[in-house]
């Protein structure tokens, strides 16, 4: 419900806002801007008809009075993609605003070591949509990102993104209405903590893909959050990866090696629980000779699972083989059964690279033998029973 209140109160103060004219004034600040400056947006409601830029800059502060009291809309923007686009800096904190209808991302961020958001909302205030922008926060290639107490609402890919960065820790936010609510993709060293994921179609999703500077991801932990009733429709454009992924996923791990699930609250998610999933499972046609596409050194555990009654949802493939091969007997936990061969000990992964599902509460769980051609499923999950090593928590900082 809480999403619902918040949405209604947008509505609610449609109709009374005082939109003002900052662009060009703004935008010379952040171009000017010195080292550690704090470029401060008071309260208000503001429009934008081009994207807000800053590059090559240490230590500086973009800051509004509170993401419920300062405004920045880009709808019908006519320059530019993203809200906000920062390149090339450091020590980058933004915080205290909301932006709506970005053209496309709503804050891009690239090649930024320290970086914080704080307090921030993206939203795409038609809801959810095909032509809306892919992400709310998109920082890649990035070193020691932290963030905290945001939100994102109608991101055609990924309300909160993390790609091909290192050192990372996602917590205390609120995401709904997205495709993917959060998604850590090819990135090391992540803590995904602490989050609310509803209403999205997939909750959170740890991802390596292929073609990427930065091949392969992991050491990413995935606990104690509330990832519940993510059963939106799939609706990312054609042909985004992310398309693939069944409307009623609770977390999925593809392809990323050293992943840790435990203490989260996995609730009513109607097609999958957990998955973990070999990239080949969802594409065949790999092109990248030094991308892995196997999943390996996965830990499931100490997770509370509900499901509601009803069957899985069938609007893509992934969907479909669940709803064919359990109806509505659909399981907690599914792995696709594939095994990395350079690292295979008789057919199976070593002791140190299992799959280990142990001590899940109201869970189920299937090896589905996607290299079989799921001919073979198995619900036995005593072979799975194992410990690995914890991985160690990510300091930011380093």
């Amino acid at each position: 419900m809480r999403y619902l209140l918040l949405f209604a109160a947008v509505i609610f103060t449609a109709s009374c806002y005082d939109w003002k004219n900052i662009e060009k004034d703004l935008q010379e600040r952040l171009i000017l801007a010195e080292d550690n400056a704090v470029i401060e947006i008071p309260e208000g409601y503001y429009k934008f008809s081009g994207s807000l830029s800053m590059e090559g800059k240490n230590g500086v502060t973009i800051k509004g009075a509170g993401k419920d009291k300062t405004f920045l809309s880009f709808d019908g923007q006519t320059e530019g993609a993203e809200g906000i686009k920062v390149n090339n800096s450091s020590n980058i904190t933004i915080e205290g605003l909301t932006i709506w209808d970005a053209k496309g991302d709503a804050i891009k961020v690239q090649e930024v070591k320290g970086l914080v958001f704080r307090d921030v909302r993206t939203e795409w205030t038609r809801g959810p949509h095909a032509s809306n922008g892919a992400y709310g926060f998109y920082p890649v290639n990035c070193d020691n990102v932290l963030i905290e107490k945001c939100e994102s609402i109608g991101a055609s890919d990924a309300g909160i993104y993390v790609g091909q960065s290192r050192h990372v820790i996602v917590r205390n936010n609120f995401v709904y209405q997205n495709v993917a609510g959060i998604e850590i993709e090819n990135t090391l060293y992540a803590d995904v903590y602490e989050n609310e994921a509803t209403d999205n179609t997939g909750g959170v999703l740890v991802f390596d893909m292929p073609g990427l500077v930065q091949k392969n991801g992991g050491y990413v932990r995935v606990y104690n959050n509330n990832i519940h009733h993510n059963n939106r429709r799939n609706f990312a454009p054609e042909g985004n990866i992310v398309g693939t992924v069944p409307p009623g996923t609770g977390v999925l791990v593809l392809a990323t090696p050293h992943v840790e699930i435990f203490d989260n609250k996995i609730h009513y998610n109607r097609t999958i629980g957990t998955g973990i999933v070999c990239y080949i499972t969802v594409d065949k046609g790999i092109q990248d000779s030094l991308f892995n596409p196997y999943t390996r050194a996965v830990q499931v555990y100490n997770n509370d699972y509900k499901r509601s009654f009803g069957l899985p949802s069938i609007q893509n493939d992934m969907g479909k083989l669940i709803a064919w091969k359990s109806a509505f007997s659909v399981p907690s936990i599914v792995y696709d059964g594939y095994v990395d061969p350079s690292v295979a000990v008789n057919g199976k992964l070593p002791a140190d690279l299992g799959i280990c599902v142990r001590n899940n509460t109201n869970s189920s769980f299937a090896m589905v033998d996607a290299p079989n051609g799921f001919k073979n499923v198995s619900q036995d999950a005593a072979p799975y029973n194992c410990e690995l090593a914890k991985l160690s928590p990510v300091v930011l900082g380093k």
